[in-house]
């Protein structure tokens, strides 16, 4: 099951009853948008023991329709690439370091 911003921030405001659930909401609303406007300039972001985000620039290219099988002229475009940090993936694969 997918975790959504909504039970992120009651799981936030269950670990940190201290902390108003508006300032968690604040709070995660800038570090996503930073992460947004990192990516949008070009630049990658890390966040240690998780991993590493980066955008990638797809060239223009010809494909075709899978449907009618015409071919369609589909523009430049950017993607984002995730690489994982290396403490991330031994936690998922339940390796001892």
């Amino acid at each position: 099951m997918a975790i959504v911003k909504s039970k992120l921030l009651k799981q936030l405001s269950k670990n940190y009853p201290n902390f108003l659930k508006k300032d968690l909401e604040k709070f995660s609303n800038i570090i996503l948008d930073e992460i947004k406007q990192t990516l949008k300039r070009g630049e990658r972001v890390e966040l240690r023991g998780f991993g590493v985000f980066s955008s990638n620039i797809q060239k223009a290219r010809i494909s075709r329709n899978p449907k009618t099988g015409e071919k369609v002229n589909t523009p430049e475009k950017k993607t984002i690439h995730f690489k994982m940090a290396k403490d991330l993936f031994k936690k998922l694969n339940n390796e001892k370091e």
